[in-house]
């Protein structure tokens, strides 16, 4: 196989598949008026990004609503981990 064939490939392939698996990923939203950051592994991503769009909800939206429960029921839990398990609750 030529190298521009597997550039190819390899770019039209699935993230994870062109990621190492369990690798974090950051992303950068706005959520309630303030900027922040959160790193999640790539599986998590796109099960979230699955969840928003069964609920027609933009991925800011999706992650602010969660954010609002994370405060009122577990403040101290991090941004990052209250996303994980609303996925894995949620899993689609």
């Amino acid at each position: 196989m030529s190298q521009l064939a597997s550039s190819i490939i390899t770019n039209l392939a699935p993230p994870t598949t062109r990621m190492n698996k369990g690798a974090l990923q950051k992303r950068s939203m706005r959520i309630a008026g303030h900027r922040t950051s959160i790193a999640l592994e790539p599986e998590f991503w796109e099960a979230l990004e699955r969840i928003a769009r069964s609920r027609v909800a933009s991925m800011p939206a999706l992650i602010a609503s969660i954010d609002a429960k994370r405060a009122e029921e577990a403040p101290e839990a991090s941004l990052a981990s209250a996303v994980r398990v609303f996925v894995l609750q949620h899993k689609i």
